[in-house]
């Protein structure tokens, strides 16, 4: 990647060598206390539900407030650090979720705590949009960035499992509301450290824009798609008339942010983005990796509570290989199998890795032994994520010009967390509605939870396959013109 002389002077790329690998370690810190978050409730879900009363359907609005403002809030976040400055934007993101997460901690009832995880996710969209853009600016030269990208990856996926050991030991220890009290002290320092070792970087200023109508359209369209999902297709059924008109209302809002991305004079997402192949298919597989990955996560552990009897605790330790692996690949070996086999091999393999863990979890019985049905799973979905998701991020971002480097992070982001919104919403369902249904037919309870998980499972699988096939179609490496050349004279000489 090559920087123009303006952007240059305007980016942290300028650091110094060692100041470079600090810049990394803060920014990964601020990653690390977003993405503990997301899985860190996981597990204090029960406690949270019994403490302020929540319904089994509304539980879910934990998760999903949060992943809705931050999903759709990660494209703006990334065009603002472009426009006002990444660090800015990062800093702020931190305080913005430092204090949300004070006010969860706080929380008296289910209301509150919904609308500061709605909060959390505004803040934690701001602090993760940039990060990428500003770690491929730090790191031009193809092997460092590879490096840095490796530990970014790591922290982005591995730190998942590493919410739910932590989830548990608090929620264990103390009590839920300290899942959400511990990011103070976090969030202070790794502001005061991001102030300090990351240098301020101008921004483009606000003369280009910020596009807030598309903001909202894309926004708004995430937000009723969720709800959609998660309520009337969960309650009345897919082919009600109350989820087929919220659908084509989701459908209808799409429709106008692409209308409006393509007349804006300064798009939040410029279309011309896409003509890249690579950076389209790296989008499409974050989607469908982080729908299978997340809701995994989520099922996977109400799995082993409700089916194995597992408490927060163990399901944290439980997760652990998952940690140690992804970290172990993703750390010490990312970067030379991405050097040797160059990006798209790594992810096709990781995946199909991934693919195979979920299918043997389709297997897991109501008396299930976890070192046979379950340690094993998690062992593949750990080596999956390692070898794939650092390939991915190099991918995302291989043919991404400078000054959309914040735009393309937050895309990335975006799609991830997109992806994880609806994945969750759609496996929760099915695993649900499967369950009522075998229940109401007489089956035994454990029985019932068991097959839905399987069928939650299955589906998760599916959405990764599907990240398999765009990876081994969309990922091909382009032909260079002699090829195109030769091949068009060979077309010629059989024709003559």
């Amino acid at each position: 990647m090559y920087a123009t002389t303006d952007t240059l002077a305007t980016t942290p790329a300028t650091q110094g060598g060692r100041s470079r690998w600090l810049a990394l370690y803060v920014l990964c810190a601020g990653m690390l206390m977003i993405v503990l978050d997301v899985t860190i409730v996981n597990v204090a879900l029960p406690a949270i539900q019994d403490d302020l009363g929540f319904s089994s359907s509304s539980l879910a609005w934990v998760v999903n407030a949060y992943l809705i403002a931050f999903g759709g809030l990660l494209l703006l976040a990334g065009r603002l650090g472009d426009l006002l400055g990444r660090r800015t934007i990062f800093v702020s993101g931190l305080i913005v979720f430092t204090a949300a997460s004070v006010l969860c901690g706080l929380a008296s009832s289910s209301a509150v705590l919904i609308a500061a995880r709605f909060l959390q996710g505004v803040g934690g969209a701001l602090t993760s949009a940039v990060i990428l853009g500003m770690i491929v600016t730090l790191f031009p030269e193809p092997r460092e960035q590879a490096k840095a990208i490796g530990v970014f990856a790591f922290v982005a996926s591995a730190g998942g499992s590493i919410g739910l050991l932590a989830g548990g030991v608090l929620t264990q220890a103390i009590s839920w509301h300290w899942i959400f009290f511990v990011n103070l002290p976090i969030g202070i320092v790794t502001a005061l450290l991001a102030v300090r070792v990351i240098e301020k970087d101008k921004g483009l200023g606000f003369g280009r824009g910020t596009d807030v109508p598309g903001a909202v359209l894309i926004t708004s369209a995430l937000m009723v798609g969720v709800f959609t999902i998660v309520k009337p297709a969960a309650e009345l059924g897919w082919t009600a008339p109350r989820t087929i008109a919220l659908s084509l209302l989701t459908l209808t809002l799409l429709a106008c942010f692409i209308v409006r991305e393509a007349t804006a004079a300064n798009p939040l997402v410029p279309l011309r983005i896409f003509r890249s192949r690579t950076l389209t298919g790296a989008n499409l597989i974050q989607a469908l990796s982080s729908a299978g990955m997340f809701g995994i996560f989520f099922l996977g552990s109400l799995y082993l509570q409700r089916v194995l009897g597992y408490d927060a605790l163990e399901i944290g330790l439980a997760f652990l290989p998952t940690t140690l692996v992804m970290g172990l690949l993703s750390v010490k070996y990312s970067e030379k199998l991405v050097m040797r086999f160059g990006p798209r091999r790594p992810l096709i393999g990781g995946l199909i890795l991934i693919v195979i863990g979920l299918a043997l979890f389709t297997q897991a019985p109501v008396n299930g032994n976890y070192f046979v049905h379950v340690m094993p799973v998690l062992f593949l979905l750990g080596l999956g994520g390692g070898v794939c998701f650092p390939a991915l991020m190099g991918l995302s971002m291989a043919d991404v010009k400078p000054e959309d480097a914040g735009l393309a992070s937050g895309l990335i982001g975006t799609m991830g967390e997109v992806g994880a919104a609806l994945g969750l919403a759609i496996l929760a369902t099915l695993s649900a509605t499967r369950t009522e249904s075998l229940t109401a037919a007489g089956k035994p309870v454990l029985d019932a939870l068991t097959s839905g998980f399987h069928l939650s499972f299955a589906v998760a699988g599916l959405l990764v396959a599907a990240a398999v096939v765009i990876a081994c179609t969309l990922m091909r490496p382009a032909r260079s013109a002699a090829a195109e050349i030769e091949v068009e004279d060979d077309l010629a000489l059989d024709a003559a």
